[in-house]
């Protein structure tokens, strides 16, 4: 994972360099000497903000001519202890640790060697300026580790972001195939027999069927609309109604056992939308002519079973049961069947403060 220094106070940085100046105001220097030395000060700035420029992997470059410039101009001002210092921070921040250890004792090094050949007294250029490189380089490895924990982060939001739009793509999918399911197979029915009672004259019924069905597709329309925009519907209770309602026009015998539970809204659309899904199935393939909805209380939540008398010939998980039971574990409750006298659906949802 590559990392960048942000240019931002980059100007700022540069107020240590008064330490660079110092020397040129109580050092003996002769005219040529304090223009050599403000020449390489401003050459030094033209790398630093070069090495700011370029890509990590490129870095070493400014860095090599920072130290060309602090080892030339080392004899004239011992305040080079700063461009080695500046020099240092771009070595921890470039290179991964072990190659700063090796960069940064490659300088120190040469720093050693200076001192040596120009024999300079006390421990100002050897020891304090080993002190300041060493630290300042330090402060280049942790703003590496800062950068490098700050793109990790930003590449596991946009991972989640991706994820969530994931997700909610899946939702929506599961959704409208729940929806237009229903509706569709509502739509088709009608249509049948409208044609059918006005192939038998029977114009005034199958007026009415049209109608119910122009009805059945804006109701269709709406709920897509308020798929893509975050579910909304008229409540679970209302919900049940019209799909028990539904049931009872294309010839079943509906029996509504136990009292709608009252849920959180999350919750109470995943339910509306199984439910929706498992009517849909009943209409499309069930031949039987009876079907049981209950609620009740059971073990910490409560639950529903949706029944009917039709014969079972063969039973599979399509598009819409498994919408259903990634719908279900999303909630943590449980899909269980039997296929006794019948097709019976028990959904187990917990209670909110139970899970």
């Amino acid at each position: 994972m590559t990392v960048q220094l942000d240019g931002k106070w980059s100007w700022v940085y540069l107020v240590n360099l008064v330490f660079y100046l110092l020397p040129l105001f109580y050092l003996q220097l002769a005219l040529w000497q304090i223009v050599v030395a403000v020449a390489v000060l401003l050459a030094f700035v033209w790398c630093y903000f070069w090495a700011y420029r370029v890509p990590t992997a490129q870095m070493h470059w400014p860095v090599l001519c920072m130290l060309a410039l602090a080892v030339g101009v080392t004899p004239l001002n011992p305040g080079s202890i700063a461009l080695f210092a500046y020099a240092g921070f771009f070595i921890g921040f470039a290179r991964p640790l072990r190659q700063a250890i090796v960069a940064l004792l490659a300088v120190l090094l040469i720093m050693l060697a200076l001192h040596s050949a120009l024999g300079f007294n006390g421990p100002f250029f050897l020891l304090y300026g080993g002190l300041l490189v060493l630290a300042v380089t330090g402060f280049g490895v942790l703003e590496r580790q800062r950068q490098l924990r700050l793109r990790q982060q930003q590449r596991s939001q946009e991972e989640i972001a991706q994820l969530a739009q994931m997700v909610e793509r899946e939702r929506i999918a599961r959704d409208l195939h729940d929806i237009m399911g229903h509706s569709l197979s509502s739509i088709v029915l009608k249509a049948d027999l409208a044609k059918a009672l006005l192939k038998a004259g029977n114009s005034e019924e199958a007026a009415l069927h049209l109608t119910e069905l122009a009805q059945v597709a804006r109701d269709s329309l709406s709920q897509v609309r308020q798929t893509v925009s975050g579910y909304k519907h008229k409540g679970l209770l209302a919900e049940v109604s019209t799909l028990v309602q539904r049931l009872r026009e294309h010839g079943f015998a509906v029996t509504l056992e136990g009292e709608v539970p009252k849920l959180a809204a999350r919750e109470e659309s995943a339910l509306i939308l199984v439910l929706t899904e498992l009517v849909t199935n009943i209409l499309r393939h069930s031949k039987g002519d009876s079907c049981r909805i209950s609620f009740r209380e059971q073990d910490q939540g409560f639950v529903m079973e949706v029944a009917d008398n039709g014969e079972v010939t063969n039973f599979g998980f399509g598009n819409g049961l498994t919408g259903v039971t990634e719908r279900l574990h999303a909630l943590q409750a449980k899909l269980d069947y039997q296929l006794d006298a019948g097709c019976q659906l028990k959904i187990w949802l917990p209670n909110v403060n139970s899970r």
